[in-house]
């Protein structure tokens, strides 16, 4: 006998007599058919019912054929069958490395570009180093390093061990390593499609001898909230970031991204420090808010931050920067490298206390 057939006829045998709306096919729980024999187990949980169901599958059997029906009652209901089960989603961020040799990593970033993130950065590396400590600069930004013009290493050479490992060169005490070092000229452009990038990225962060231990690396990140956070992120263990800006509104909606997108990395936002934060004149001294009023110290506030400190904007900043020596280090008197100190200190005391 065909099981098609047995099949459809138990699905079309409704058991309405007794009060159910159930087919002989739902209370099947086994079948087997050879020639004109059936065998089928039929879930009952009363005895009382055992007659009737077997008086009625015999008939309906019987009349399509079956010479022999053969019929076993269980009380137990179906197994319920689980769903299946997902596989545990990895955390991205379980991977993430401590750089060896480091013992605080910070990132600098901005929302957007022309903010002078990494003014920011070289003379918070410099501040820190003129604090005593030991501090390494790694110019992260691939397709637009500017540290080694600010810092004066432009004619520094990095050496490769023969371990493959690279040693960054150093000046004013600082340690160096930027992709503008290992570039024919400082007009050539680096023209990578994302994996090159990546694995340079990860070649920077993993394969430099930084020598004896740092306290500080000091990360100089491309602006934005691209792919080269994202890959920072998930692959190393970052202790802190700080995301520079200017006072103007177009400038704070992109600070709020980038807070937001530390966040979702895993990344503690350290502070914000405002840059260009007011003019000072040099002739009188009299500061002037040219881009207006700051909004920083609400936006800091709104997303549990603070504002790490405010920077004027200073002729001698940019000198000293195209001579290749920060601020801090040139003039320490004037008011940008006063900030720049102040907020090192800022920076340790929230270090100090994660």
């Amino acid at each position: 006998m065909a099981i098609q057939g047995v099949m459809d006829t138990l699905k079309n045998t409704n058991l309405q007599e007794i009060g159910v709306s159930f087919s002989l096919a739902d209370l099947m729980r086994d079948i087997k058919i050879e020639g004109d024999n059936i065998y089928i187990k039929l879930f009952s949980p009363s005895e009382k019912y055992h007659n009737y169901l077997k008086d009625k599958a015999e008939t309906v059997l019987k009349s399509i054929g079956a010479k022999t029906v053969q019929i076993e009652f269980t009380s137990e209901p179906p197994k319920q069958k689980q769903p299946p089960q997902p596989p545990p989603q990895q955390n991205p961020f379980e991977s993430r490395k401590r750089i060896p040799k480091i013992k605080k990593v910070l990132a600098v970033a901005s929302g957007k570009g022309g903010v002078g993130k990494s003014t920011v950065a070289v003379n918070l590396a410099a501040a820190l180093k003129k604090k005593g400590y030991e501090v390494g600069y790694l110019d992260a930004d691939m397709y637009g390093p500017s540290g080694p013009t600010m810092l004066g290493a432009k004619d520094k050479q990095v050496v490769a061990t023969p371990d493959n490992k690279l040693i960054p060169p150093e000046v004013h005490g600082i340690k160096i390593m930027s992709i503008g070092l290992l570039l024919p000229s400082e007009d050539t452009p680096v023209i990578w499609r994302g994996p090159v990038l990546f694995k340079a990225l990860s070649q920077f962060l993993f394969d430099i001898n930084w020598g004896e231990e740092l306290d500080f690396l000091i990360i100089d990140l491309p602006p934005g909230t691209g792919d080269v956070q994202i890959t920072l992120g998930q692959t190393v263990e970052v202790d802190g970031a700080i995301i520079v800006t200017t006072p103007q509104d177009v400038a704070l909606i992109d600070v709020k991204k980038g807070i937001q997108m530390f966040n979702e990395v895993q990344i503690p936002v350290l502070g914000i420090v405002e840059n260009m934060s007011y003019f000072v004149c040099p002739d009188t001294g009299r500061k002037y808010e040219i881009f207006g009023k700051s909004k920083t110290e609400n936006i800091a506030k709104q997303y549990n931050t603070q504002l790490l400190g405010r920077v004027p904007i200073e002729p001698k900043v940019s000198e000293f920067s195209d001579l290749g020596i920060p601020i801090v280090l040139a003039k320490e008197d004037t008011e940008s490298a006063k900030s720049f100190m102040e907020i090192a200190d800022r920076i340790i005391k929230k270090i100090t206390e994660q």
